[in-house]
């Protein structure tokens, strides 16, 4: 048998959590750990996107801080 725990959820929590189950026999755990598997993909995607802006910072302020393009906006 599994460890179980009892927490306190305010009642609008709960309601939430029953209007965002698939289908009305899903349990708030079951719910509980799809929201926490989907939290933690979406968080390892915003890391990756992140990565990516960051390395991709030099290169872009070497193509937006040229003489040519300041040449332009004062013509």
């Amino acid at each position: 048998m599994q460890e179980q725990s009892t927490i306190l959820l305010r009642k609008n929590v709960i309601e939430q959590l029953k209007k965002a189950r698939e289908h009305p026999r899903q349990t708030y755990n079951e719910l509980i750990e799809k929201m926490i598997s989907l939290f933690l993909a979406m968080r390892q995607t915003n890391q990756y996107d992140e990565f990516l802006h960051k390395i991709q910072q030099p290169k872009m302020k070497e193509l937006w801080d040229n003489k040519e393009d300041e040449i332009w906006e004062n013509a």
